[in-house]
Parts: structure tokens; C-alpha cells; sequence
């Protein structure tokens, strides 16, 4: 390997320099006190973990996702964590055993992908998120959204769009339909893509049940504002409960948020179905001009701590703090607010400096260093007036 070779980081993988840093560190800290004014209690699960816990219950997507390791303490195989939301469900189990009830849980750091979700993201995103355990009702997707849409207005982001969905429409349709795992997957993949003539195609062959192959025909045409609500109504009259709870839910969902985001656009879409495998009711995203993909998503998970013992219903959302700051249009300046201090130990210098270090920053010169290297930090210096260290305008 050359020395320059030994400078590269792997694809997709990045480091934050100044003054980037700064500005995720700010983002943080406003995310974490947010969260925890809403009542949300921080958590932090370990990086690793054994796989069988890791995953349990997670889904494909996020094996693949995962990145696999063997502990050489015990033999068994670990993963590093490409996701916390499961480890958050393990966590609100365990405390279920005990306590039941609401319980609100937040975390922020980083997590690792095998492979990049999309061309505009870092296999090593720093990952915040909020989960909500123990409310079945809508007020519980009610509240998550606001606080994911709190989330991005607090880091100033602005015209956003929010995407709202239903997995468990989806669900009743295709249990009703009677589909093989081929031709379930087949249609799964149709559906993502909104191919309409391969979705024809395997509705009019796969699905015995005209009235169901025509519902299942006619998803990727609900897709739109409010009006889709209608359609979706008269298309789903008279079939499942679940599918008609689903219509529900959005509806109650959407009333509610447009009344607290009235600045907020709303879009549903029938053949979102981010997250099926692991999802189970409505799912939700929201995007910003200028960015390609979702910036924060969620959904419904009900019953991810059954594997662990305690079925609960659950929520939540996650969103990536690097992809908002890519969103920035410009970064912040480093501060040029210190205080510049002479090299040496006179008497009372170091105690003038650990004083002002309580509220200020005071930036030491080494022996020999040169003030040009640190003076752009500085607006002001110490300087020895008589016997008395004093702060005076940089000259």
C-alpha cells in the first residue's frame, strides 16, 4: 500500500472535519433536548450485538444491510448495528415485563450499512430517532409525526412534504387474494416499481377474485393530495375491516397534522411499501426540495417485542443528521470569539485562564507557535497589565 493509498476511507464511508463537526454536534444536541421536552427518555444500545438479537423480528432488508462479524470470546456470530429502531423494541420489552404502559424512547449515533441505501447516502449514517411503545390508537402516529416534523423544523428545514401510506391495506389485499411466495414477491416487486402493465398482468392471471384483482389493479392510481382518500373509499366499499381501519387511520392522520403543519403538503400513495416486511400499518416519509430521497421515515411496527417476549404496539421514525447537513445551503463560519492567551507560566496566568475557561473559550499558544496559526479564532487576547492579566481587543 503507498502512502496515499493509507489517506483513503472506504467507499461510502466519511469523516466530518471543521467545520462540519461543529454543526452535527449542534444538530445533535437540539435533536436530543427536543426529544426529551416531549418526554422521550434517551437511550444508547451497543454497537454490536449478537445477530440473533440484532435481527430478530427485523426483517431482510436490514440483514442485507447488516454487517456480519464472529466474537472471538464465544464463537457466536454479531452484527454492528445498521439500524437501533430493534434494538430500541428489545429494550422497551425488557422494561414491559415489568411496567407496561406508554413508554417513549429516543437515541442518537451511528450506525453502519453494508452497502449505501442510495447514491445520496454515507454507509455510516449518524442515526436519530424516536419510538413510542404501548398505544394501538392513531394519537400515537398522531404525536410521532409531529415530533418527526418538530425534528426537521428545529434544524431549519423547510418546505417539506410528508408521504403517507398503508402497508396493512396491502396485507388484506394480498391475503385475500391467494397468492404462491412467487407470484406474492412478483407482484411485490410490480408494485414497488408502479410497473401498471406487469401488475395488470399478474392480477388478471394470479388472483382468482375479480373484485380483489381489480383493487389490486387500481393501487398504483392512488396516489395524490386528499381526493386519493375518496377514491380509495369507493374502491375498498364494502371489503375487509382491516383495509377499511387502514382508510381510517390515514384519513384521522392527516386531519390531524394539517391542523398542526398547515404549511406541511400531504401525499398518499397505495403502493408505498417501504418497509413491508417489517412495517404493519401506516407508514409515513418526509422529503425537502432539493433532495432526492426521504429525509426522515416511520411507521407502524405492532408486536416487534413478541420475539422477546412482550407483543406491544409500537411506532416511530429515524431520520440521518449527515443528510441534513448536506441539505445545508451554507455552513457556519468557525467562531472567531476567543480569547488568545501567551505561551508560559507567569504568576496567575494559568488561573486566569482556567477562570475564563469556565464561560469562555481561551486558546493557549504552545512555545514557539505562532499567532497567525490561531488568530482567526480570536477576537480578543490576555494581556499582563501591571500585575493583573487582562482581557483586551485583539491589536
Amino acid at each position: 500500500m503507498s502512502v496515499s493509498d493509507r489517506w483513503l476511507l472506504p467507499d461510502g464511508v466519511e469523516e466530518l472535519l471543521p467545520p462540519q463537526a461543529a454543526v452535527v454536534e449542534d444538530m445533535r444536541r437540539q435533536l436530543i433536548d427536543l426529544y426529551q421536552r416531549w418526554g422521550y427518555e434517551l437511550v444508547t444500545p451497543p454497537l454490536i450485538e449478537y445477530l440473533d438479537s440484532l435481527l430478530t423480528g427485523a426483517g431482510h432488508d436490514l440483514d442485507l444491510q447488516t454487517i456480519k462479524i464472529t466474537d472471538q470470546l464465544t464463537g457466536r456470530l454479531m452484527g454492528i448495528r445498521a439500524d437501533m429502531t430493534p434494538q430500541a423494541a428489545r429494550i422497551d420489552a425488557r422494561g414491559a415485563r415489568a411496567n407496561g404502559g406508554v413508554n417513549r424512547l429516543c437515541y442518537l449515533g451511528s450506525v453502519l450499512h453494508a452497502v449505501p441505501a442510495h447514491m445520496l447516502t454515507s454507509r455510516t449514517p449518524i442515526q436519530a430517532g424516536c419510538e413510542l411503545y404501548g398505544q394501538a390508537d392513531v394519537s400515537a402516529d398522531i404525536e410521532v409525526i409531529s415530533l418527526m416534523l418538530e425534528s426537521l423544523r428545529t434544524v431549519g428545514i423547510s418546505h417539506i412534504h410528508v408521504e403517507l401510506a398503508q402497508v396493512g391495506v396491502y396485507r388484506a389485499l394480498i391475503a385475500k387474494a391467494g397468492l404462491n411466495e412467487a407470484m406474492e414477491k412478483q407482484l411485490f416487486d410490480a408494485l414497488r416499481r408502479k410497473s401498471i402493465p406487469d401488475i395488470e398482468e399478474l392480477a388478471a392471471n394470479a388472483v382468482a377474485d375479480p373484485q380483489v384483482a381489480e383493487m389490486i389493479r387500481r393501487l398504483p392510481r392512488l396516489a395524490g393530495g386528499r381526493e386519493i382518500l375518496d377514491q380509495a373509499r369507493a374502491l375498498f366499499d364494502g371489503t375487509e375491516a382491516e383495509v377499511l381501519a387502514g382508510l381510517d387511520t390515514m384519513e384521522q392522520v392527516a386531519e390531524a397534522l394539517e391542523k398542526r403543519f398547515p404549511e406541511v403538503e400531504f401525499y398518499f400513495d397505495f403502493c408505498e411499501l417501504r418497509g413491508y416486511n417489517y412495517h404493519t400499518g401506516l407508514v409515513f416519509a418526509a422529503y425537502a426540495e432539493g433532495y432526492g430521497q426521504a429525509i426522515a421515515q416511520g411507521g407502524r411496527y405492532d408486536g416487534a417485542g413478541a420475539v422477546f417476549g412482550v407483543s406491544r404496539p409500537a411506532t416511530g421514525f429515524s431520520l440521518d443528521v449527515k443528510a441534513l447537513l448536506r441539505m445545508a445551503e451554507t455552513l457556519p463560519e468557525l467562531p472567531c470569539n476567543g480569547i488568545l492567551a501567551p505561551a508560559g507560566d507567569e504568576p496567575g496566568l494559568w488561573n486566569k485562564i482556567q477562570e475564563l475557561r469556565r464561560r469562555e473559550t481561551v486558546i493557549q499558544l504552545l512555545p514557539g507557535q505562532p499567532r497567525e496559526e490561531v488568530i482567526g479564532r480570536c477576537d480578543r487576547e490576555l494581556v499582563l497589565v501591571g500585575d493583573d492579566w487582562q482581557v483586551k481587543p485583539l491589536g
